[in-house]
Formats: structure tokens, C-alpha cells, sequence
């Protein structure tokens, strides 16, 4: 018969791993704006539409932080869609959360104010709570051992029209957050499934009017499937204003799927979506592990030393330069004492001499502006290296620290 104490022990070991979700407001002293009485509309499309575990009138947006069992330091704030009328918060919520678990990423779920569809800018509000909840995040990143540079944004269907906004849209004046707040408040990068309604309504091939992706938009990874309406030419059209700005992006266009789907296993070849995001994740750097980090502090040390030893030549070849000129200048002046004594043969002689040196002299000062030795240049790519390895090194202790 196994112990009674035992027993006790194995228990709190599992209580232990399998740490209650921290659920916070976003607005503890009250979301800004006043929300719209739902119409009979919105509400039939609630009735119509939402599953059982969809949510709707949310008035005091919230989010859920999932936490792994080894966080790696990076974090997804999971937005579900609903047409801007409620979140399916369960196959576009809580279980991709759970998902982000298993690779390590700490899941947050946003449960952003809805419905809002009824409103001029339906997605103003959501974008706001968007913005609140990754500054949340960053506010929290040293309690919570997690990266502030590593916050991503996951929007399914309306979640991702949100997505699209929070990364491209530049005028926030209509929002309760100044410019500035809100582009701090932008994710490092976005992850988009299924998302749309940002393009032009008579060439859906278009973006619409007002609708651009700046130059400093973060990366983005996106699936859709050709069967979900314009979806899939949203998609495509955001991905090439992507490469027009040469962003990093990456789009997976199944044949068949639909809409909606979230993390579900439909048996479609499209339900591998999340195998396919964890892998761009991992090739952006995204999921570190300790071995991956030791090898990035490796390569930045490399490039620290190579900066060393082209400061070291181009100090050498500028010494000698130096050292060539003061002997120039030398027989210069032996030459001239040689003519004024008449010596023509020794004046002939130091002739070739001094013709010799500056020849040298040439081909030392072309050596050295190839090695294009520019000080302050070195200095700042010394300090960015420097500055690298710290972070990488913070990185990795945080991963040890929950490996052991």
C-alpha cells in the first residue's frame, strides 16, 4: 500500500506544475468610452452565430496570463475572434493558450470590450484594450520572468483584423492612449489566423483607403484558407505591402478549411497552422532554448574580436604611416643638404631613396583607407554587440534557472 504522506507529496507536486491562471483588469479603474447598447442586429447575431462558450457584453476587458511549466521568456496575447460581437474563447482562447504552454510561451488571453460592432470604428476599442494588455505584459516582465521584447499578438478573424490595426494603423487619435503609449504598446511581432476586413470592399485585392503597413511594422505570420471568402486575398495583399517594405513575413494559403476553425483538428491539412507558427517562431528567434542563446553570445563575442582586430591593424598601418612620413621627411632634408653642397651623387641616390618611400608611402595610406577605419562607427558596434550579449545572457540565466 503506498503511503498516505507519499500520496500528499505526489499531489502537491502536480498542484504545484499546474499553476492557476492570474486573471487581471486592464482597466482597474474603468474602461475609457462609453460602450453601445448592442442593436437588435448585433443581437440576433449573437444568438445566431455565438457557440456555448463564446462571451459577449464585456465591459471590463480583462486578461488570463497561462503560464508553462518552463517559461522560455516569451509571450502570446491571444485575441479570439467574433465579428466584433463576442470571443469564442475557447478553440481561439484558452486551448491555443494551452498550446502556447506546451512550446513554452507564456499564453495570455485577452477578453477585449464586445460587441462594439455597432460603433463607427468597431475595432477602436478592442485595440485599446490590445495596447493596454502588452503594456501589462511589459509592466510585468521582470515578475513574471519574461521578455519585454518578446511580446507577440495571435488574432483570430476580428482578433486579427485587431492585429492588423495595432501593427499598421499611426493615427491614434481617437484612442484614450497617446501615440507615443500606443507605439510602445505594439507588439514585437503578430501572428494572424484567419484575419480581414482591411481591404478595399470593391477590389478586395487592394488595401483599403487609409489603410497602410509602415516601415517599422513588426513581423508578421499569417494563415488563411482559399475557401474563406476574402480572407485569403487580405491576406495576400497585406503580405505584399509586407515585402514592398521588405518587413519580414510569412503567409501559408490552404486550399480547403473555412473560417473559424481556430486550434481545432478538422483532419485539413490547414489544422497544422500551429506547427507551422512554432517553427517561423523558432527561426525568428522567438522560442530560445540555453543551446541556441550560447551560440548567439558566441557569435556576437566573434564579432566583438573581429571589430578588435581591425582596430588593432588599422592602429598598426597608422603608426607605420606615420613613422614612413617622418622618415620622408628626414631624407628630404638630407637631399636638399646634399644639393647645397653640391654632392650630386649622393643627392641622385637619395632621390630614388625618397621616390621609393613615397611609392610605400602610397600604397600604406590606400591600405589603410580600404580597411575604411571610421572610430566612432567601431565604438557604436562594440556597444551593440556589448549590450546583445548582456540581454542574451540574461536571457539564457532565466532558462536555466527554470530548466534546473
Amino acid at each position: 500500500m503506498i503511503p498516505r504522506l507519499f500520496c500528499l507529496f505526489i499531489l502537491s507536486c502536480l498542484l504545484a506544475e499546474a499553476a492557476e491562471p492570474l486573471t487581471l483588469k486592464l482597466w482597474p479603474e474603468g474602461s475609457p468610452g462609453k460602450m453601445l447598447p448592442p442593436s437588435q442586429a448585433t443581437q440576433e447575431f449573437v444568438r445566431t452565430k455565438a457557440g456555448k462558450s463564446a462571451l459577449t457584453n464585456i465591459a471590463e476587458p480583462t486578461i488570463t496570463v497561462y503560464r508553462p511549466e518552463k517559461p522560455i521568456g516569451t509571450t502570446v496575447i491571444v485575441a479570439p475572434g467574433g465579428g466584433y460581437v463576442f470571443l469564442s474563447a475557447m478553440h481561439e482562447g484558452t486551448q491555443v493558450c494551452e498550446w502556447l504552454n506546451s512550446i513554452g510561451v507564456t499564453g495570455v488571453l485577452l477578453k477585449y470590450r464586445t460587441p462594439t460592432r455597432d460603433e463607427a470604428a468597431p475595432h477602436e476599442k478592442p485595440v485599446a484594450d490590445a495596447a493596454k494588455a502588452i503594456a501589462l505584459v511589459r509592466e510585468h516582465a521582470k515578475e513574471w520572468s519574461l521578455d519585454p521584447n518578446r511580446v507577440g499578438l495571435l488574432g483570430f478573424s476580428a482578433g486579427g483584423n485587431l492585429l492588423a490595426h495595432i501593427t499598421c494603423d499611426r493615427d491614434w487619435s481617437g484612442y484614450p492612449m497617446n501615440a507615443d503609449q500606443m507605439k510602445n504598446s505594439s507588439p514585437n511581432f503578430g501572428i494572424m489566423i484567419y484575419g480581414g476586413g482591411f481591404v478595399d470592399s470593391k477590389d478586395p485585392t487592394k488595401l483599403k483607403t487609409g489603410f497602410t503597413v509602415p516601415a517599422d511594422a513588426p513581423p508578421l505570420f499569417m494563415a488563411c484558407a482559399s475557401d474563406d471568402g476574402q480572407n485569403p486575398l487580405a491576406a495576400t495583399a497585406l503580405y505584399l505591402e509586407y515585402k514592398k517594405q521588405n518587413l519580414p513575413a510569412e503567409l501559408h494559403l490552404f486550399t480547403k478549411g473555412g473560417h473559424g476553425f481556430g486550434i481545432r483538428d478538422n483532419k485539413q491539412p490547414i489544422n497544422a497552422w500551429p506547427q507551422r507558427c512554432a517553427e517561423w517562431m523558432d527561426a525568428m528567434g522567438w522560442l530560445p532554448t540555453p543551446e541556441k542563446l550560447t551560440v548567439m553570445i558566441s557569435d556576437r563575442e566573434q564579432k566583438i574580436a573581429a571589430i578588435a582586430k581591425k582596430i588593432k591593424e588599422a592602429t598598426v598601418c597608422a603608426d607605420d604611416v606615420l613613422i614612413m612620413m617622418n622618415d620622408q621627411k628626414v631624407l628630404s632634408q638630407k637631399l636638399q643638404e646634399a644639393q647645397q653642397k653640391g654632392d650630386k651623387l649622393l643627392a641622385q641616390k637619395l632621390t630614388v631613396d625618397l621616390d621609393l618611400r613615397q611609392k610605400a608611402l602610397a600604397t600604406l595610406q590606400a591600405e589603410l583607407d580600404k580597411k575604411s577605419f571610421n572610430p566612432e562607427k567601431l565604438i557604436d558596434e562594440l556597444n551593440e554587440h556589448k549590450k546583445a550579449i548582456y540581454e542574451l545572457q540574461a536571457q539564457r540565466d532565466i532558462l536555466l534557472k527554470h530548466k534546473l
